[in-house]
């Protein structure tokens, strides 16, 4: 990404602005739904809305950590931490797995309990209501949320997007089982609906943590973009080869590093003015990264990185 402080002022308030609206509507959203679930919940005593209830508590967690962590994000770049705080996004979203995760196993421990002693869940009608409700303010939620990642590009935004939109098929799930329960007697539906979210909702976890902890271990660009940036970086005629090349994302920053290798011969000015040509058209190609170019001589025998 450029250097923050080349960029318009307005711009990154702006970027700033749509994270944080974005983490007080997902805590908005989630406080409203625990309200409304635990009503359903007391009414009908359905294990299925015991689960959505305690997805709902877990999504308010995970949504006040991500507000915490968007906001530290968000400072600039110190002294101390010269790449900036993007990372606190990632931090998030292992916080924001483990929330998930643990809630998944809580909600098969109810369901196997519910299974050895059924129970005939009474006023579904009001629990299918409370579920279309969610629906309706989960989908508004999300669709706000793709929107601010399309803008900004933020890991932990998208994270809490991603356990958001399991909460869809969560709550569809709860409407089938108080259906099958409530309507028709089936009492074992209840529990395995419930079971059944448990594992949607460990699916979406793995996801949220692999691109999390890919993210804290500085994982490459995917190969595509790597080679993207290795023809830009040798298009012009004065390039003999590029190595030592090394990208790396942290929160909504990026980072291209790589070396240059120029004829032996060539002059400093000459050999600046061909690296701010490459560095210019990869900043073009990739707006939100910072890159860093070294120029080598031909020739010059180096410790060079054993990946290319």
């Amino acid at each position: 990404m450029p250097d923050e402080a080349a960029k318009p002022v307005s711009e990154i308030a702006r970027v700033g602005q749509l994270m944080r609206r974005a983490t007080y509507a997902s805590v908005a959203v989630a406080s409203t739904l625990i309200v409304a679930k635990f009503a359903a919940w007391a009414i009908t005593d359905s294990v299925a809305m015991l689960s959505a209830l305690i997805d709902s508590l877990l999504d308010a967690a995970a949504s006040l950590i991500n507000l915490f962590a968007v906001r530290h994000a968000l400072q600039p770049a110190d002294r101390e931490h010269r790449f900036g705080h993007g990372k606190a996004e990632a931090l998030a979203g292992l916080g924001q797995a483990a929330f998930i995760t643990g809630s998944a196993v809580f909600l098969v421990i109810e369901a196997a309990q519910r299974l050895a002693r059924p129970v005939v869940v009474e006023n579904s009608e009001v629990g299918i209501v409370v579920s279309i409700f969610a629906i309706v303010a989960t989908i508004s939620l999300v669709l706000y949320q793709s929107y601010v990642v399309r803008k900004t590009k933020s890991v932990a935004i998208a994270a809490d997007s991603l356990h958001y939109k399991s909460d869809l098929a969560l709550n569809a799930s709860v409407i089938a089982a108080l259906v099958l329960s409530g309507t028709f007697g089936v009492t074992f539906a209840d529990p395995l609906f419930a079971i059944g979210i448990a594992a949607f909702v460990v699916y979406s976890a793995w996801r949220i943590f692999r691109r999390s902890y890919d993210e804290l271990m500085d994982r490459e660009f995917p190969e595509d973009l790597r080679r993207q940036i290795r023809e830009i970086a040798t298009a012009p005629d004065e390039v003999i080869d590029v190595h030592d090349l090394r990208t790396r994302s942290s929160g909504r920053d990026s980072f291209i590093q790589l070396h240059l290798e120029l004829a032996a011969t060539m002059s400093l000015l000459e050999a600046h003015r061909i690296s701010d040509e490459v560095e210019e058209k990869l900043q073009r190609a990739f707006p939100d990264a910072e890159v860093m170019i070294h120029q080598d001589p031909e020739g010059v025998d180096e410790n060079r990185a054993v990946f290319r």
